[in-house]
């Protein structure tokens, strides 16, 4: 059995805004704000009891958002993750059992791996989009652009510790389809909830990538 691909699914500029909310509150005007910025693919993690509930919110009331969940770390997580709304998953790792629950929701499924091997591993179960983390910790550019021709057919996704700085020269590579990353939502703006600061920027993030 084959998922479908999340590459196809993206419009717009190639950047994942990764969300940790506390509160549906919250949830709703953040990705208003960033999808009015340009960037509407939005991965809310699974790193709070709020988590499930936010997507849900968000997936029912911002229609132009594609919101999907990550941090999936655990089977019965891909279950609850569909059943609230989300358009794919994402997970740090991944693991035979993980790997399992991923293909029976039918949903584009982004594993987490950082090396060759991993990598090599998620392409025996089926899957030709990984995501690539910690991104910088493991090399980032550099690392990705030395994968290209050991893994030729697959297409990567980083994230983690990717900056305004990096999008341009990671997004340039053939084999990167799309990046992630935490900073287009500082804590405290989204804290005080200075979402003007939040549109600003993912504005300038948005100009930073070409449109997929």
């Amino acid at each position: 059995m084959s998922l479908p691909f999340l590459e196809p699914l993206l419009s717009g500029p190639r950047i994942v805004p990764v969300l940790v909310l506390d509160s549906v509150e919250t949830a709703v005007p953040l990705a208003q704000a960033l999808v009015a910025g340009g960037l509407r693919t939005l991965e809310v993690t699974l790193r709070t009891p709020a988590a499930l509930a936010c997507v849900e919110a968000i997936a029912a009331r911002v229609p132009d958002a594609l919101v999907g969940l990550g941090t999936l770390t655990r089977p019965e997580h891909f279950a609850q993750a569909r059943d609230a709304g989300a358009r794919f998953l994402v997970s740090p790792g991944l693991t035979g059992k993980l790997a399992e629950a991923a293909l029976a929701t039918g949903l584009p499924y982004l594993p987490g791996i950082a090396t060759v091997s991993e990598a090599m591993i998620a392409w025996e179960y089926g899957f030709r989009e990984l995501k690539f983390f910690p991104a910088m910790l493991n090399g980032g550019a550099p690392a990705l652009k030395g994968m290209a021709p050991l893994l030729p057919e697959v297409r990567f996704c980083p994230t983690g510790g990717i900056k305004a700085e990096n999008v341009q020269e990671i997004l340039s590579l053939p084999n990167v389809f799309a990046l992630g990353g935490t900073w287009l939502t500082p804590a405290e703006a989204v804290k005080n909830q200075r979402w003007d600061e939040v549109h600003r920027l993912a504005s300038q993030a948005a100009a930073l990538s070409p449109a997929s």
